[in-house]
């Protein structure tokens, strides 16, 4: 997604090599969003550059679209035509999905103060943040997730065709199971017969809790079991706690009230206990409590956080403090990412042992009878 400031006209091309082109270029997206995070932060990153340097918002658009893939093109190409419309820059951002609330109404605020070159800088700091974040997150899961699926994969098998083998070697021999034998061989029972059942029903739940993710219900119960998990509910709590004070460091350099930001925190942040948190923060504020007493009567912020925020109040440094914020819990994120991962990965490793040892055990231990029957 880099600039290519030289080729603002670019030659034209054939219609078979622009058709061929337009092939190799077209980017396919079965899962996620057509503007990811990632193209986010180069978006803003060059956007800031080029206004930076001089370059009106209108051209510096063109330019950025210029070395755009297809579908990406296409966004940008939306936003400059509703701006030649007459459509101010948060206007058009407004009305395409592929921007959140928080984004335009940052860019509203940037156009307002006379800040869109900082604004747009912060921006790309939040998501280049974010990424992180998220690489940081995945590292994490990567190998526990390889070592569940290889331990279903080893389950699977076993059951249902190492666990049938044995028990028809039993019963030619009418060798009496013991009771852990018998319970792995109902198990072997229950997948040949009800397999397909269970395979579609995991299934089903798998759609149905994907259809449901953006319901309130959904959200407000997951959001309570995720902060409930142990070792990872105090993952999770720390990462978006770390979104919120990166987010409100932003608002606060460019001079946003502290409620008018806790408001579009709310409005971006998709995790209901930090959004119902927020929302009764700021009517609590705007009654005139103050801002770290309002902070306390939620156990999602700790009390680091609230002791900070008291001294804001009194030093009126708000922005240093939730700087200060973001940079601890930064760190403290990155810890326990490495901390859970060489938590999990030996414990998952000794469940997958334990469980295949059983079955294992489960299958040998009529083999004693056996050769004592034979002998």
């Amino acid at each position: 997604m880099g600039i290519k400031i030289e080729q603002v006209q670019p030659r034209k091309k054939s219609e078979s090599t622009a058709s061929l082109d337009s092939l190799l270029k077209k980017e396919i997206n079965f899962f996620g969003k057509t503007f990811s995070d990632k193209k986010k932060e180069q978006f803003y990153s060059e956007l800031s550059v080029l206004l930076k340097s001089g370059v009106n918002l209108k051209m510096a658009l063109d330019l950025i679209e210029e070395s755009q893939k297809e579908n990406d093109k296409k966004i940008i190409s939306k936003l400059n035509e509703e701006i030649l419309r007459g459509s101010s820059f948060a206007a058009a951002m407004e009305k395409d999905k592929n921007f959140t609330p928080y984004e335009y109404r940052a860019i509203k605020i940037g156009e307002q103060t006379g800040q869109l070159t900082f604004v747009t800088n912060d921006l790309a700091e939040y998501y280049q943040r974010k990424n992180e974040q998220k690489r940081q997150v995945m590292s994490s899961l990567t190998y526990p997730i390889i070592v569940l699926f290889t331990a279903f994969i080893v389950v699977f098998f076993m059951l249902k065709y190492v666990v049938p083998m044995f028990e028809d070697i039993f019963e030619q021999n009418r060798v009496e199971l013991p009771f852990l034998t018998q319970v792995i061989v109902k198990a072997s029972h229950l997948l040949e017969v009800n397999g397909m059942y269970i395979f579609f029903g995991v299934a089903a739940l798998i759609v149905g809790l994907r259809a449901s993710r953006k319901k309130e219900w959904f959200r407000k119960y997951s959001g309570q079991i995720s902060l409930k998990l142990p070792i990872i509910g105090e993952y999770v709590r720390k990462i978006y706690i770390t979104r919120f004070t990166h987010t409100m460091m932003l608002l606060t350099n460019s001079k946003i009230p502290v409620v008018n930001g806790l408001a579009m925190v709310r409005e971006m942040v998709n995790f209901h206990p930090l959004q119902e948190s927020l929302r009764t923060i700021e009517a609590d504020i705007l009654q005139g409590q103050r801002m770290s007493e309002s902070f306390k009567k939620h156990p999602l912020f700790d009390k680091k956080m609230i002791a900070l925020l008291k001294v804001a109040e009194e030093t009126n440094q708000t922005e240093y403090v939730f700087k200060k914020l973001y940079d601890q819990y930064s760190r403290e994120v990155e810890y326990q990412s490495k901390t859970i991962t060489n938590i999990l990965n030996p414990i998952l490793t000794l469940m997958v042992g334990f469980i295949v040892g059983l079955i294992l055990i489960a299958m040998y231990l009529p083999m004693f009878r056996l050769s004592s029957v034979i002998g």
